[in-house]
């Protein structure tokens, strides 16, 4: 049973930063591909970013390619979210997810955190 927890959102100032942290057990980390996804208030969830198993491959949303950055550590069995000049538009619920694969993926995850709130204010 994989398990996701997020952690490290927070309130912060426009044009700060955060960084936020997704802890896997249960499985073995490194043949998992990761991705975050975001929900904001009476929206749908989307695509922020994702990374392959061997962390040698990354994507992002437009909205947010050169400011955020994806990482992992397979040693701690984590991912990150850096997140830099954050927007009051960026304000949402992040959530974390996990698929087994080598590659990057958009969507279709399978397993999911319980999601970290961010909160930009202007």
């Amino acid at each position: 049973q994989v398990q996701l927890v997020e952690s490290g959102g927070g309130l912060v100032q426009a044009g700060g930063s955060l960084r936020l942290s997704c802890a896997l057990s249960g499985r073995t980390f490194s043949t998992y591909a990761m991705g975050w996804f975001r929900q904001a208030p009476g929206k749908e969830r989307e695509f922020v970013a994702a990374i392959s198993w061997s962390g040698g491959s990354t994507a992002y949303a437009d909205s947010v390619k050169g400011r955020f950055t994806i990482s992992r550590d397979n040693a701690k069995n984590t991912v990150y979210l850096q997140m830099n000049s954050l927007k009051p538009e960026d304000t949402a619920v992040y959530y974390c997810a996990a698929k087994p694969g080598s590659k990057w993926y958009r969507n279709h995850y399978d397993y999911w955190g319980q999601g970290t709130q961010v909160t930009v204010s202007s």
